[in-house]
């Protein structure tokens, strides 16, 4: 049974204080001017160019949030601010949170967008902004590295020569079904400015002979194939429920006799209140895209009944469904 929420917990859900906190100090950089040593305030201060007096109080906050650490006036980086926070480590996410901050002013409009029905944005990050959108990918590329694993052992391949992965981003899946199955050869489709980030981790990761870029917009151009096995992974929630029956007809088409299509996602529970992650995700989704939102796994069997999948299956609660053509 679900706890009933305290006038605590709605204070806590309602203070958004630190999340704007630590976004800030990842776009002042304030944990790479730390890296490797311990400085006052007004030292980093002046290595930055800030006011001393506002940064000491954002400083201390940040000690509080456990991400640096105060001895006397020195202040450092905690073992995880300085892994994953310091821009020249190899494991650096800031680029993942300063995509969130550049949509804090989406979430502000949030009131309208309820209000209206009409979302603040007509285009995505990758489109408006590339050089972020391109370390983003980067970044998502390197989290999604072991569930990509994951992914490619969990699979059934027998018989499985040739992939399409549909907007797959930085090839993660692509390179990681390829690396595990040596007779798989794959086509990451996706757009032109996105597979430039692509080529560069297929070319990391030797597979150039193997995994083939298509550019182009998936709603408007044709798929090469016919292919074996079809993902599409993450990319149902940046558009409505009418283009994505539209695409997944489209992907039956280019598949073979007893292909396969798997589509992994944020799926939401048939009454869309769990999981409460999901549910939050639905409305980032709401003001960040627009024409996004989450599906449950039945509007997902359904989109695949009707492109003519003879047997679809759920390989993973809330998470994974196969058709087989």
């Amino acid at each position: 049974m679900t706890r009933e929420s305290s006038l605590a917990d709605i204070f806590q859900i309602g203070y958004y204080w630190e999340t704007k906190i630590l976004l800030t100090a990842v776009k002042l950089d304030l944990f790479s001017a730390l890296r490797g040593q311990s400085l006052t305030v007004n030292e980093v201060a002046g290595v930055l160019d800030l006011n001393a007096r506002a940064l000491e109080l954002v400083m201390n906050a940040l000690v509080a949030m456990r991400v640096l650490t105060k001895e006397e006036k020195v202040y450092a980086n905690t073992p995880v601010a300085e892994r994953h926070l310091v821009q020249s480590s190899p494991e650096y996410v800031g680029h993942l949170l300063l995509l969130h901050d550049a949509e804090w002013s989406h979430w502000g409009q949030l009131e309208q967008t309820v209000r209206t029905g009409r979302s603040p944005v007509t285009q995505h990050v990758f489109e408006t902004n590339p050089e972020l959108g391109a370390h983003v990918l980067t970044v998502l590329d390197r989290i999604g590295q072991g569930s990509g694993q994951g992914l490619a052992k969990s699979v059934p391949m027998h018989g499985t020569v040739r992939m399409l992965d549909v907007g797959g981003g930085a090839g993660t899946n692509a390179i990681a079904f390829c690396l595990e199955h040596p007779g798989l050869s794959a086509t990451v489709f996706d757009l032109p400015q996105t597979l430039k980030v692509t080529k560069q981790h297929v070319e990391r990761a030797g597979l150039e002979d193997r995994i083939h870029l298509q550019s182009g917009n998936f709603h408007v151009d044709a798929f090469q194939g016919p292919y074996d096995l079809a993902l599409m992974s993450d990319i149902l929630h940046y558009q409505d429920g009418r283009v994505n029956a539209a695409l997944v007809k489209k992907v039956y088409a280019c598949l073979n006799e007893g292909g396969r299509l798997i589509i992994k996602d944020r799926f939401l529970d048939q009454a869309k209140t769990s999981p409460a992650w999901t549910t939050a995700f639905a409305v980032h989704i709401l003001v960040n895209t627009e024409c996004g939102e989450c599906f449950t796994i039945q509007e997902s069997r359904q989109w695949m009944d009707q492109a003519g999948f003879r047997v679809v299956e759920e390989l993973e609660p809330r998470a994974m469904i196969q058709g087989t053509k």
